[in-house]
């Protein structure tokens, strides 16, 4: 038991850290550099960004993220070892899944319509695409990037109480 309670919480780690570093790193690199591109040259960087994104990897870290978070919960739970590190472990998974929210509620929806806007070639009004799209997207990965963070400070303190 206490082999598999730390192996989730390791693996809960790594997968919240992954996806910490994806939402920051396009909070502080690809948004700020498709800021100053034309209005084309974003909406079809970000469809394409959009399409690229949905592949094993990526899936890993973002469901694994929440089954490796939750398996630790469970397993910490259970029994009378591994409680100490209950709290911080509850107040990651609550941080992961707002996080999960948001890009539910938020960014999905808008790369959605974005990709309905069609091929930017074809795109009658590429400013208005964008303005609707980038300011909410950009906005909602900030929040996706510090809960995240909150997240993966939190199974960092787990760890350390373990």
């Amino acid at each position: 038991m206490e082999t598999a309670r730390l192996a989730t919480l390791i693996a809960a780690t790594i997968t919240i850290g992954w996806m910490s570093g994806l939402f920051y790193g396009f909070s502080v690199s690809v948004m700020p550099g498709l800021r100053v591109a034309s209005d084309r040259t974003a909406i079809e960087t970000m469809q394409r960004i959009n399409v690229a994104i949905l592949n094993g990897w990526f899936l890993l870290g973002y469901i694994g993220a929440l089954v490796f978070s939750a398996a630790a919960v469970v397993l910490h739970a259970a029994g009378s070892g591994g409680r100490e590190a209950l709290g911080p472990l509850i107040g990651a998974l609550v941080a992961y899944l707002a996080a999960m929210g948001v890009t539910a509620r938020i960014n999905i929806p808008l790369n959605n319509a974005l990709e309905q806007a069609g091929p930017v070639e074809r795109i009658a009004d590429p400013a208005a695409v964008r303005r609707a799209f980038e300011a909410p997207w950009v906005r909602a990965n900030m929040w996706r990037a510090v809960l995240c963070t909150i997240s993966l400070g939190l199974l960092a303190w787990a760890l350390v109480l373990r």
